[in-house]
């Protein structure tokens, strides 16, 4: 294989990549939330010009939830793939997938907090 068909194939990869992302945006509701959320949370960091290191846990806590609601997605289709039918051990792939997004969003809210109170209460301070 020469370098050509290498780069070919590199950029395939990516787009198929981007492919899955979009999937995951346009079929999974939670994810369009996380989205929504996200850019509601850079237009804060933009807003309150926070520092290099609070920028680095924000996109730490975005990349997170996103790659994280990526993989269960990926865990129900092939879950929903190989049964049509009610299985217990079915359930509880979906639900395990599920539960870690869910500890993610729910470090990801405490990252923002921490990040963006003392912000908000000295903005607030400075009104009044």
């Amino acid at each position: 294989m020469d370098l050509q068909d290498k780069r070919i194939r590199l950029w395939k990869s990516f787009a198929f990549a981007i492919t899955g992302i979009k999937t995951a945006l346009w079929s999974e509701r939670n994810m369009r939330i996380h989205f929504v959320v996200s850019v509601l949370v850079i237009l804060c960091a933009v807003f309150f010009s926070i520092s290099k290191i609070e920028w680095l846990f924000i996109l730490i806590a975005i990349g997170g939830i996103f790659s994280l609601e990526l993989i269960n997605t990926a865990i129900e289709r092939v879950v929903d793939l190989i049964t049509v039918e009610y299985h217990p051990l079915a359930k509880q792939a979906k639900d395990v997938a599920a539960g870690a997004v869910f500890i993610y969003a729910i470090m990801a809210v405490i990252i923002g907090i921490l990040v963006f109170l003392p912000h908000v209460l000295n903005l607030l301070n400075r009104w009044i």
